[in-house]
């Protein structure tokens, strides 16, 4: 993010509950859990009041909301309403799928997200927001590669590299 001088590390635990529900543990450097769900966004933090929101105010969540559960639910009618849709790989082992959002608001707030995978799992989600911050997440095993000062470029290769 621009106002940070350094790039903010999470680790925990991002799961999909069905429909139109995910969940996010973040366990470092802060226990945190985030849930999206019924339309609505609720935080609790640990030594903080639980705070609710609707999910009209987070876009970015909308958008996380719509491709992971159309990615995961296997939903490629939902995920090509949301989205155009680019798909690049040298065959099953590696692919990438680039999704930009339909919606013109949407953009204005994230312009792109892409999600490197190998077979039928996703490993690394990057999502581009419009005013130039750059949010990474590492699924799965690739999490535990994750360099103990992060750059662009180097979490971008390791993306690629799976």
């Amino acid at each position: 993010m621009k106002m940070l001088d350094q790039p903010l590390v999470v680790s925990g635990e991002l799961s999909w509950l069905g429909g139109d529900r995910l969940e996010r543990r973040v366990e470092h450097p802060n226990r945190e859990v985030s849930t999206i769900a019924d339309g609505e966004v609720s935080q609790e933090r640990e030594g903080r009041e639980p705070r609710r929101f609707s999910l009209k105010r987070a876009p970015q969540l909308q958008i996380l909301l719509d491709s992971f559960v159309a990615m995961l639910g296997g939903d490629a009618t939902r995920l090509e309403q949301a989205f155009t849709i680019q798909y690049s790989g040298d065959d099953a082992r590696r692919w990438t799928l680039a999704l930009t959002p339909r919606d013109p608001k949407l953009v204005r707030t994230v312009s792109r997200i892409e999600i490197d995978g190998a077979g039928n799992e996703p490993h690394c989600m990057r999502m581009q927001e419009a005013d130039g911050d750059l949010a990474v997440d590492l699924l799965g095993p690739l999490a535990a590669k994750m360099p103990a000062t992060p750059t662009r470029d180097a979490l971008a290769a390791l993306c690629r590299g799976g």
